[in-house]
């Protein structure tokens, strides 16, 4: 076999570990990305890594994945002949991720598995300890997530029960009790002649309130960016007047890619539409950007914002207290999704979260399903528990 032909089945190798780690790669990219290393040859091992990931990766959540996927695949004890020839061994600088390297060695562990005997073996269904392992999955913190447990994840958000709330508008519609409706009763009273008037009633018409999601896809938040895409998704999949912002450095408008219904679509159309992925952040620019261009179009008819965020402002707090402030009073409910509140010890004490707290209504932990599902009952829900009174929380730090 030519040096072509053993590179293709160690590339073909190697797109099946990536899959096998959660990263979508398809035949045909398997046969650009031994168009490309033919095409840009292979000098350093620097160049070689770039030319795959150039070619095979197309989001910006799959940078860690990859990034792990080659060092541990390019670097084994079986690598061929033909790639100890072409590559040589140099290092290449990239950003590490547990989350990553957890789901590269998960995704290793299945390829080496492979079937000792062909003898038909009885298929046994343990079905002991499966509301457990359940419930494990349900409170297990999303960055320290598998690629099998994300996508579970996934169809659980998918298959989550959405918040059922409505709000009163100031229309009515015909009702068994409630205020008479004196229009209604007369015209019934025309049928009769006026010998008998029945009373007819109204009452407000209810329907959904718009939600508004502000979601920060910093680096510090990047290992919570894509379920909490996924639960945006779902939730406008079941509502109409969903609108969903990312904001790192900038703020960008996903409300359209969203509203695409395959979800691996959508999340794909975030991620090219979106610059800013997995950088800094500046809350309050975000905020203000939001407050200027979009807080009248998307936080009429009594608003909730789901303002998802760390909270760690790389600005002054000033600045970020005026603009969160500004916020709150545009909306009906501003509900602040901070996934810091996993850690039991956590306190109050960066500059930017006292900045926040005074302007929110509830303050929630957002990294599990199970926080997941707490948010879609509070949104049900009108009164607000102490525990998530931002009060108690600046009253404790």
């Amino acid at each position: 076999m030519n040096a072509s032909g053993q590179l293709l089945d160690r590339l073909i190798a190697f797109a099946r570990l990536l899959r096998r780690a959660g990263i979508p790669i398809g035949p045909g990219s398997v046969i650009d990305a031994l168009d490309a290393v033919m095409i840009a040859g292979i000098g350093t091992r620097a160049d070689f890594y770039w030319t795959l990931h150039s070619v095979l990766i197309k989001r910006h959540e799959h940078r860690a994945l990859f990034h792990e996927a080659f060092h541990r695949f390019w670097q084994r004890d079986q690598v061929d002949r033909v790639l100890r020839e072409m590559l040589p061994v140099t290092r290449t600088e990239g950003v590490k991720s547990r989350a990553a390297q957890r789901r590269v060695e998960e995704a290793l562990g299945l390829q080496r598995r492979m079937p000792k005997s062909q003898k038909p073996q009885e298929t046994v269904f343990d079905m002991r300890g499966t509301i457990s392992d359940a419930e494990t999955l349900r409170r297990k913190d999303f960055a320290q997530m598998s690629a099998s447990e994300l996508e579970e994840a996934r169809r659980r958000i998918a298959a989550m029960k959405m918040p059922d709330d409505e709000i009163a508008t100031r229309r009515f519609m015909p009702s068994p009790r409630g205020r008479i409706d004196l229009a209604r009763t007369l015209r019934a009273s025309v049928r009769s002649g006026g010998d008998l008037i029945e009373l007819r009633f109204r009452s407000p018409r209810e329907k959904k309130p718009p939600l508004v999601a502000l979601v920060d896809i910093s680096g510090s938040m990047s290992d919570y960016t894509r379920p909490l895409l996924q639960f945006f998704h779902t939730l406008a999949m079941r509502r109409r007047n969903v609108s969903t912002f990312l904001f790192g450095t900038r703020l960008t408008n996903v409300t359209r890619a969203l509203k695409t219904r395959d979800p691996d679509e959508a999340l794909a159309l975030c991620s090219a539409g979106v610059a800013d992925w997995s950088g800094g952040t500046r809350i309050a620019t975000a905020l203000e950007e939001f407050n200027k261009r979009w807080s009248r179009r998307v936080l009429s008819q009594g608003a909730t914002v789901l303002f998802v965020t760390d909270g760690l402002e790389r600005e002054g707090g000033g600045e970020l207290s005026r603009e969160t402030g500004r916020l709150h009073r545009s909306c009906r409910k501003l509900i602040w999704l901070n996934p810091l509140l996993r850690f039991e010890g956590f306190e109050a004490k960066a500059a930017g979260i006292r900045a926040i707290l005074p302007h929110v209504d509830e303050l929630r932990p957002v990294h599990d399903l199970s926080s997941l599902a707490s948010l879609c009952d509070a949104l049900t829900e009108t009164r607000t528990s102490r525990l998530h009174d931002p009060k108690h929380w600046l009253g404790a730090a």
